[in-house]
């Protein structure tokens, strides 16, 4: 199938074609053929004129087995969400309950621009639970890396803390002899380990060496109270366990010594801004990054807790480094600098361009070029919204909302088509999520409104 995207302002993040204020993009099956000023194909034409054509945004870290508490974190520091969540609602999870987060979060980031979804899944007790995620994700359409974690209840009497239990070889070997066998498909495999910061040396040893041989990416939270194994990120890089398959999430309390040796180690950084100013984590280390020659991918993080919207992450993200170095050069000298320190073109890249890349799919996604996986989200600049447009890059970044997504492709296949998602039975989705959620929050006498809202 050919389709050709006509007349639409094309924003690339290719460094070669960079935006065309009028161009025209060639789909050929599940690539991009030709993207020029103007195109002949052969093809269904879509008229993009008034129109943004972007590459699909790829969001870098989600707990989208949470879609169904929605809020409910909304007030919670971080120890309130560890206590409420991993704790307490999470253990109440069925199969079902990951399958319809995951299901509805997923058609949600593809309804708002997002083609790419990193599935940080954290709530898998058992392998029914996690093939139910993948389930969730293949069903949806979506890209998706599904990053296989642990549970982290209250351990039962007799039995080990989290922190003490390595990563199930068994389980990740089985993933990649059935469901997720095909690293080229859209849902592939990734680990979710915990990371010196949040289990024992041993384990972390077991988690990043298994990784590595395995030929996946190890991503890990790090932050959130003080850490189980002090020393130990020095230790693992001492071994040679540190590397480019290593992902880092927040690192809000990393020493610039140790950002330093991770990135020149290649080890890549997903930040959360709005939750982890929300909750407690602290500044996020957009500045340190890029004091370094580096830069973040960047995610919506919890559901439960802040939207699903990765422009308002964007824009989070660029404004929270923004302050940070505005109170520095006030400090300093008294005034604000000569201008800003941070280009809007820069947190674009951040939410495409940068979350390719911590995956390993740079070949693939994150912009748009010939021969690059057909992933876009065309979006539209409203009736007012976005008129007029000077600089498009600044203007997708300052003004874009996943709100006003008409189309979305992913490999070529409309998601979403002329404000629709593809799908007919939403209502359906709907209903299964607010009783899922309506039954996980009776844990903790939460009154939820969905059944109201959804029978008017």
């Amino acid at each position: 199938m050919k389709l050709l995207l006509k007349s639409g302002i094309v924003v690339t993040q290719d460094a070669t074609l960079g935006v065309l204020p009028k161009g025209d993009v060639l789909v050929d099956g599940d690539r991009i053929a030709a993207i020029a000023p103007s195109l002949q194909a052969g093809a269904e034409t879509v008229d993009c004129s008034g129109h943004f054509v972007l590459p699909g945004l790829v969001n870098a870290h989600m707990h989208t087995w949470q879609t169904a508490l929605r809020s409910v974190a909304a007030n919670w520091t971080l120890l309130e969400y560890f206590r409420h969540v991993h704790a307490g609602l999470a253990t109440v999870f069925t199969p079902e309950d990951i399958h319809i987060a995951t299901l509805a979060g997923a058609l949600n980031q593809l309804d708002h621009g997002v083609t790419t979804l990193v599935d940080w899944c954290h709530n898998n007790p058992t392998p029914e639970h996690t093939d139910a995620g993948i389930a969730g994700l293949k069903e949806s359409g979506i890209r998706a890396a599904f990053f296989h974690g642990s549970p982290k209840p209250d351990p039962k009497p007799g039995e080990p803390h989290f922190s003490e239990v390595p990563h199930p070889r068994k389980e990740v070997e089985r993933l990649l002899k059935g469901p997720l066998s095909d690293r080229q498909a859209l849902v592939t495999l990734g680990m979710a380990v915990l990371g010196p910061h949040y289990s024992t040396l041993e384990v972390s040893d077991h988690d990043f060496a298994l990784a590595k041989e395995l030929g996946l990416v190890a991503s890990m939270h790090q932050g959130g109270g003080e850490a189980k194994t002090p020393g130990g990120w020095e230790t693992l890089m001492q071994r040679g366990l540190v590397g480019p398959h290593i992902n880092i999430v927040h690192g809000n309390n990393l020493t610039d010594e140790q950002l330093r040796a991770f990135v020149d180690l290649g080890v890549s950084f997903s930040i959360t801004p709005e939750n982890e100013m929300a909750q407690g984590h602290g500044h996020p280390i957009t500045g340190r990054l890029r004091a370094l020659g580096a830069g973040p991918s960047v995610g919506v993080d919890l559901e439960s807790a802040v939207s699903g919207d990765m422009f308002t992450v964007a824009r989070m993200a660029l404004a929270s480094q923004r302050a940070l170095d505005n109170a520095a050069e006030r400090a300093r000298s008294g005034g604000i600098p000569a201008t800003s320190t941070v280009p809007a073109a820069e947190a674009f890249d951040w939410v495409t361009a940068r979350g390719a890349a911590m995956l390993g799919m740079a070949d693939r996604i994150g912009s748009l070029a010939p021969g690059k996986q057909a992933d876009i989200a065309v979006m539209s600049l409203g009736p007012l919204a976005m008129w007029p447009v000077h600089d498009a890059v600044a203007s997708v970044v300052m003004q874009g909302s996943g709100a006003r997504m008409r189309d979305v492709l992913v490999a070529g296949r409309f998601a979403k088509r002329d404000g629709k998602l593809a799908r007919p039975d939403l209502s359906g989705v709907r209903a299964r999520l607010a009783a899922s959620g309506e039954r996980i929050l009776s844990r903790l006498n939460i009154k939820s409104v969905s059944r109201e809202i959804a029978a008017t």
